[in-house]
């Protein structure tokens, strides 16, 4: 996160309300509620993983045992099972 001073970006009269509460320290802004990521959006990691779980169902549509799958995704049978029996189609 870069710093960037408030004199360079705030109106001077919003400038001085907040000196009334906090001078010459850091403070931290978060972003607004609605602008914030969800987990995985910003690495890819949440589409990789979305992709590899419509392969799995669509494996196992395709008549592939749990076994099968576990091996060949590498992944633990309880997980294939968490993945293929949820509704999140």
């Amino acid at each position: 996160m870069k710093y960037i001073s408030a004199e360079t970006i705030l109106p001077e009269d919003l400038l001085k309300e907040i000196q009334k509460y906090v001078q010459g320290r850091m403070v931290y802004i978060p972003n607004s509620a609605g602008s914030r990521k969800k987990w995985g959006e910003k690495s890819g990691n949440r589409e990789y993983l979305r992709v590899r779980n419509g392969q799995i169902r669509q494996k196992f549509d395709e008549g592939l045992s749990i076994e099968q799958l576990s091996e060949l995704f590498s992944l633990s049978p309880e997980s294939i099972k968490k993945i293929v029996y949820s509704k999140k189609y």
